[in-house]
């Protein structure tokens, strides 16, 4: 085996290592609709909720920023009126070694949510809670699913943009 082959297989077999150096709340908005127009009548909830990932490289080696953005509102299902709309972006910085390059790009967006989630889940319950609804409890997200279906989608969208006439 050559000194390079040797240095290969050094770098294949290192475990992968992750840490968490930071979260934080990078932007948060709550709107409590009922109480700024009031409801009348039963109330019935539809909830909608929305999640988008966006991963990029810090300056420091190794370092990556992981931002989630969630958007949630809530409609009364009986006649569509809004009841709460949150909104918020949610980041973590993380430590990433030995990562091959290929398997980057899913790792990032798959298993630092993975991470997140616990607290973007409870501050989205208090923050209902908080704002006079029944605290709302997310249930869990499928990071793999998700990302599947983002890589699916801009295929499409290349694949479409491929097909249009100049």
């Amino acid at each position: 085996m050559t000194e390079n082959g040797k240095a290969e297989a050094a770098t294949e077999a290192a475990p992968v290592k992750m840490q968490v150096l930071a979260q934080f709340i990078r932007d948060m908005s709550f709107e409590n609709i009922v109480a700024q127009k009031g409801v009348q009548g039963e109330v019935n909830p539809d909830v909608q909720v929305q999640v988008n990932l966006d991963a990029k490289k810090r300056s420091v080696e190794h370092q990556f920023e992981v931002v989630m953005t969630c958007k949630i509102s809530s409609k009364n299902k009986d006649d569509a009126s809004p009841l709460f709309l949150l909104e918020l972006e949610y980041g973590g910085i993380f430590h990433v070694e030995n990562v091959p390059e290929d398997q980057l790009h899913p790792f990032l967006l798959i298993e630092c949510p993975r991470m997140l989630f616990p607290f973007v889940r409870r501050i989205v319950n208090d923050i209902t809670r908080d704002g006079g609804f029944p605290p709302l409890n997310l249930e869990n997200i499928d990071f793999l699913a998700l990302y599947r279906a983002e890589i699916a989608r801009r295929a499409e969208a290349e694949a479409g943009a491929q097909n249009t006439p100049n």
